[in-house]
């Protein structure tokens, strides 16, 4: 009996194609909007969760918390103020945490740049699949994503992107010697490139290299200062730089070691007193803000939560409007089927049986578009995941 119903209801859905097709479009459409929005919540939730639980404490300069968090934990986004390396090495120095600074703001085909120390590696439990991890200077080892993205391996090279086409003044293309590639860990760093400290900052044009002086005696326009028998090459003729083991030495930063810039410092308290006397010499601080990331994490995901459930209420209503067009579809149905319905019933086709075919019909229909949104959310989760740098 229901082998048979079944059997009518899909011969009529075959022969209503078209009709049954705008209703998959249509119903995958309608779920596909609350389904994405839960499924990406709950992957922002989980990315973001883990992350800052495996992250304490995170030092930066004063401003936006959420914007400071977020770059420290995903690389993402911009911090309007660096932080002067001396307040990381200051901290560092009270022999209560371990700091490990981070250098943000460059790129490399897309994927953040990320000056930092080989700790971070340590800390992060990141392991090096291929190759070796970075030493000196010039030298970076791409996250699994990154490496796939910008199609290298161990051994080859990358160069940074320029920060603005038409801005004259921005630093040129640093060529990056690729050392090694991470093993896939599923979170942001497989989407990053990372470098020693010092490489950050030229790549981001905050240090340059000397040229010996025979290398421009042949003309001497080039140079634009000389400093103690060694020339040092005007801007406008260099178009990329790359770091070599002959030139390494002559690559340095200018200015008080301390006021170095960088983005935040990650901070592991080496027990609980520890982080809360931490906590307690910042809360003061003028300039400089400690903040524990997984309570700002919650309270952005607070507001996230607050928003969804805009996107809920809408979800009912439009859940609300379908179901009333869904019954205007089912009458009018019926209505043009009149004649094919009687003679089912000529037939010995009991008004149950016919109902329960109809049934059986948009029944299939509607599971069919809870697939689309399924898969059609998850796609949209992975992309937008990947967008986010697996945060």
């Amino acid at each position: 009996m229901i082998g048979g119903v079944l059997r009518l209801a899909w011969r009529s859905i075959a022969h209503y194609r078209v009709r049954s097709l705008l209703l998959v479009l249509a119903f995958g459409l309608v779920f596909l909007l609350p389904l994405a929005v839960d499924r990406l919540v709950e992957r922002l939730g989980d990315a973001l969760g883990d992350r800052a639980a495996s992250t304490p404490l995170v030092l930066g300069a004063r401003g936006s918390r959420f914007d400071l968090v977020l770059a420290a934990l995903t690389f993402r986004g911009r911090v309007p103020r660096p932080l002067p390396l001396a307040e990381a090495e200051g901290l560092r120095a009270t022999g209560r945490a371990d700091v490990v600074p981070l250098v943000l703001g460059s790129s490399v085909g897309g994927a953040p740049l990320v000056g930092t120390s080989p700790d971070y590696l340590e800390r992060r439990g990141l392991r090096v699949a291929r190759g070796e991890p970075f030493v000196w200077l010039g030298e970076a080892v791409c996250g699994s994503a990154a490496a796939a993205a910008l199609g290298v391996d161990a051994g080859g090279t990358a160069l940074t992107d320029r920060g603005s086409l038409y801005d004259l003044a921005s630093a040129a293309p640093l060529r990056l010697r690729i050392r090694g590639v991470l093993a896939e860990t599923g979170t942001a760093d497989d989407h990053a490139v990372f470098c020693g400290l010092e490489t950050a900052w030229v790549a981001a044009g905050l240090a340059h290299g000397h040229v010996a002086a025979e290398e421009v005696d042949a003309d001497r326009r080039l140079a634009a200062a000389e400093e103690e028998g060694v020339f040092v090459l005007d801007a406008s003729v260099t178009e990329a730089t790359e770091i070599t083991p002959e030139n390494r030495a002559s690559f340095h930063v200018h200015g008080d070691p301390a006021e170095r810039p960088v983005t935040a410092a990650l901070v592991w308290p080496d027990d609980p007193k520890g982080s809360t006397i931490l906590r307690g010499r910042y809360r003061v601080h003028d300039t400089v803000q400690l903040l524990v990331a997984r309570d700002v994490t919650d309270e952005l995901l607070g507001y996230v939560v607050r928003a969804k459930r805009f996107f809920d209420a809408n979800a009912v209503l439009v859940a609300a409007g379908t179901g009333l067009l869904l019954a205007l579809v089912v009458l009018l149905t019926i209505r043009a089927r009149r004649r094919e319905l009687d003679t089912l019933a000529k037939i010995g086709c009991g008004r149950g049986t016919i109902a329960a075919m109809i049934g059986l019909e948009f029944g299939i229909v509607c599971l069919a578009g809870l697939a689309l949104a399924l898969a059609g959310a998850a796609v949209v989760s992975a992309l937008l995941s990947a967008g986010w740098g697996g945060a």
